[in-house]
């Protein structure tokens, strides 16, 4: 029996589909496995004030630094409050975003550097890590149009947040940093082609989990 929970990231561009396919996993799994969903930048109290200041379109003179350190900020929030103790209570952790993204945005989309942007997560995180990365893999200019759409059906105002108004180079450099990601750590990461209907892309996801919750000595109960 597993004696540690396990750590599942879900990441990708903007508009790639990670809080839908999220949301249905956890709906696929919380009947079966002891699994909490959550999301960064977020999570916790502290963090959902960081992650209104981050997406807020009225900050656009924003830092890149100061980016950076606040998604690392709201992260170990995270990680303190949320992950190591669900990991602890041997349950099963879903988060949309996590390291990867400030790698892919902050290091890659910024410039400002993996490396930095690395040592500064490992302060942040305690080293906690995912046990499995989902990358939902989709072009950038399909993903921002998927994106902006969803913004009109919800009503927010505007073209969307702070990030969902980068230029499509932004997102081109990002969606880069994600590929670099999963070429250096294919263990980790699964790249999974978001671009498909919701239901193929859930079942693909699944399958990948269930594989790893499998090999990792977890059986499925009825009555979690």
């Amino acid at each position: 029996m597993p004696t540690r929970g396990v750590f599942i990231t879900l990441e990708g561009p903007e508009g790639a589909g990670k809080t839908t396919q999220a949301h249905l996993l956890h709906e696929a799994l919380r009947g079966r496995y002891p699994v909490l969903h959550s999301r960064e930048p977020g999570g916790t109290a502290i963090g959902e004030r960081i992650r209104a200041l981050l997406l807020d379109d009225a900050h656009a003179e924003m830092d890149p630094r100061t980016e950076m350190l606040l998604f690392a900020a709201s992260r170990a929030q995270f990680v303190a409050e949320v992950v190591e103790p669900a990991l602890r209570g041997e349950q099963i952790v879903l988060s949309e975003r996590y390291v990867d993204t400030s790698i892919a945005y902050q290091g890659v989309g910024r410039g400002l550097g993996v490396e930095l942007v690395r040592r500064v997560n490992e302060v942040a995180t305690h080293g906690v890590t995912p046990d499995l990365t989902i990358l939902l893999d989709i072009e950038p200019a399909a993903g921002l149009q998927r994106a902006r759409a969803a913004v009109g059906k919800e009503g927010r105002r505007g073209r969307g947040d702070r990030f969902e108004q980068e230029a499509l180079a932004f997102h081109a450099r990002a969606r880069a940093g994600f590929l670099a990601i999963a070429h250096e750590e294919p263990d980790r990461v699964r790249i999974v082609d978001g671009s498909r209907a919701q239901r193929v892309v859930h079942d693909e996801i699944l399958r990948v989990v269930e594989g790893l919750l499998s090999a990792r000595g977890w059986r499925a109960s009825s009555s979690s």
